[in-house]
């Protein structure tokens, strides 16, 4: 590859803050996903790409791609290539100048510092100086975006923000395992109460998923998804007057993407 190259490891809503500013800086990004993602917030997540072929997300163009040799093509056209490749083959064989791990997972899913000369981690479950050359702060408050290069990220609460007066009241977890089947669509309003899903059990038994609170579906997990007890399922934003953010970039993904650049830059060019 002719332009040196980063690779981001994850597809999901807040990863995908981070691939669109550095795709806007003109840098060349290659998408490494899951084979069967579980982004809620799929109208914003390069991910669906797996799925559908291809996604938009605010003017970017995620193309999936059946192997690494691929992914200079499509870089070449403008897009951003996206790998099913989770245990990151590609890194090894492409050798890219920085990794970000994206995945947001709250745990470290085997990202190392010397996968390449700089090493970028989203959230909690890495050590700056050890897993990863610097680490950004995820957590919603004073020190989100704050670039960390020694030390960790604030451990996960369990306890989503707060929006419109709101946080785990929002977020939607299944009560048991299953088969996902969607009522609703992202952009719907709903009343609380409402059935927004059903989960298919082992049984046969057709469970439905009443929203908790009035709003927006701002995320919903994808059609026949196979789901264990407890997975997050759907995202409710309470802020009627905000259908727009269903389908765009949220604040929270573009702090956290411009600190990522602040950290790639200066290396990228230095």
């Amino acid at each position: 590859m002719e332009k040196k190259l980063i690779i981001v490891r994850g597809g999901g809503d807040i990863a995908t803050g981070t691939i669109h500013r550095l795709w806007s800086a003109g840098l060349p990004v290659l998408v490494l996903e899951a084979e069967y993602p579980s982004a809620i917030r799929r109208q914003v997540a390069v991910s669906e790409a797996v799925y559908d072929g291809e996604t938009v997300v605010e003017g970017m163009k995620g193309i999936r791609i059946g192997n690494w040799e691929e992914a200079e093509a499509v870089i070449a056209e403008g897009d951003v290539p996206v790998l099913v490749d989770p245990q990151g083959e590609a890194i090894r064989k492409l050798h890219p100048v920085v990794v970000v791990d994206g995945i947001l997972a709250k745990k470290n899913l085997g990202t190392y510092k010397e996968m390449a000369p700089l090493t970028v981690a989203l959230g909690p479950g890495f050590e700056a100086g050890k897993d990863a050359d610097v680490v950004i702060e995820t957590m919603r408050g004073h020190n989100l975006g704050r670039l960390i290069r020694s030390g960790s990220a604030l451990p996960d609460t369990g306890i989503p923000g707060n929006i419109g007066g709101y946080t785990a009241e929002r977020v939607i977890h299944a009560a048991e395992a299953g088969i996902f089947h969607n009522v609703c669509r992202i952009g719907d309003m709903v009343n609380a109460g409402d059935e927004i899903a059903r989960i298919e059990t082992a049984e046969g038994r057709m469970l439905g998923v009443p929203a908790a609170i009035s709003g927006i579906i701002r995320g919903l997990l994808r059609e026949g998804y196979p789901i264990p007890k407890g997975f997050k399922i759907a995202d409710i934003d309470p802020r009627r007057e905000e259908l727009v953010n269903c389908f765009t970039i949220s604040d929270k993904a573009r702090c956290i993407a411009g600190s990522v650049l602040e950290a790639v830059i200066p290396y990228y060019y230095g």
